[in-house]
């Protein structure tokens, strides 16, 4: 029984790898491991591995997290610039897990580090799966660089770290803009950000570059008390347990011709305005919930029709890595759900 359950996990995430050849090159990258001319899928994971730790039946990065259960409350503004169904006027079910970057899941919170990974449940079997972060840009421009920073920073050598910091002056600018960005110390609180330029595809075929972010919509979630290793997501865990927390997604188009798509380490101006399409209610996931999203592959690639990746080479990157992690966890006895308090 083990072995099939086992087997039926690592079909569902080969099978979310698969839906990405939809959108061309991006899930032929993604099955086959390679994010570069010399790098694949796993040498990120070994990296992870290496470095951090491995811990069976685990995520080799963002291992800590909650999972949620909740709901997008689409106002149909979206259908502006996309004729994705997500953004029709209606309201689709959403699961998804707040986490935090490394591969220890008993690393301490140190408030900060948020991420936010989504999976919208959409007509006709379609899904629209993110993975944001609480920055405002990517750390790197390119897959070579990216591994090259995380290769000096996971070393523990900081001499090695600031001289990649030196040399490269893209993943230099990037690490400005993220430690000048406002800092929430909770989830509730946090605003999360897509990283990635992807493609909006309207009725009539116009192609509109877009990034989005997930903004909190009055969580008045106070100072959590940093008491414990698990503060953070016991505050998350309490809050979703007394209520829901309400977040708005925002589009912000771009302008094609002006705005990189290619480099998510490079901001868009200020001024580019943005849509507010809709309300995201999350809440309390039930304990079946909480395995299948702990099974799940949330790769940003998983697109619903209407939304195609862009020829930002870290999202085929991105996977890769997701992959190859699935892959390696899959094989494996499934890590125990950790609920932090949320099921008390």
């Amino acid at each position: 029984m083990a072995t099939r359950k086992l087997d039926r996990r690592m079909f569902m995430g080969l099978a979310a790898a698969g839906a990405v050849t939809v959108t061309g090159l991006g899930g032929f990258l993604a099955l086959e491991g390679r994010v570069g001319s010399r790098l694949t899928g796993r040498s990120f994971i070994n990296l992870f591995e290496t470095t951090g730790g491995r811990f069976v039946g685990y995520r080799r990065n963002h291992a800590k997290a909650l999972a949620v259960s909740g709901r997008f409350e689409s106002n149909g503004a979206g259908a502006e610039v996309s004729s994705a169904t997500v953004f029709a006027k209606g309201v689709h079910p959403v699961v998804g897990r707040f986490s935090v970057g490394g591969a220890n899941p008993h690393q301490p919170d140190t408030g900060s580090g948020q991420a936010l990974a989504l999976e919208f449940s959409l007509p006709g079997g379609q899904q629209w799966r993110t993975a944001m972060a609480a920055a405002p840009v990517f750390m790197a421009p390119t897959p070579e660089m990216f591994y090259g920073l995380l290769s000096a920073r996971l070393s523990g050598d900081k001499d090695r770290a600031a001289a990649f910091i030196r040399d490269n002056p893209a993943a230099a600018a990037a690490q400005k803009l993220i430690e000048a960005a406002p800092k929430a110390s909770s989830f509730a609180e946090a605003t999360y950000n897509s990283l990635n330029t992807f493609i909006a595809v309207g009725k009539d075929g116009a192609r509109t570059p877009v990034r989005w972010q997930v903004i909190p919509d009055g969580n008045n979630a106070g100072t959590p008390a940093k008491i414990g290793p698990n503060w953070m997501f016991e505050a998350l865990a309490k809050a979703i347990r007394g209520g829901e927390l309400r977040y708005r997604l925002l589009l912000q188009p771009g302008v094609p011709g002006q705005d990189p798509t290619h480099d998510p380490t490079l901001p868009w101006p200020a001024d580019r305005p943005q849509i507010d399409v809709g309300t995201l209610v999350l809440g309390h996931a039930i304990v079946q919930e909480q395995e299948r999203i702990r099974d799940t592959n949330f790769d940003p690639t998983v697109l619903p029709n209407g939304i195609e990746i862009s020829d930002d080479p870290i999202l085929t990157a991105r996977a890769a890595i997701y992959a190859e992690s699935f892959r390696r966890r899959a094989r494996e006895t499934p890590a125990p759900v950790e609920p932090f308090g949320q099921d008390a």
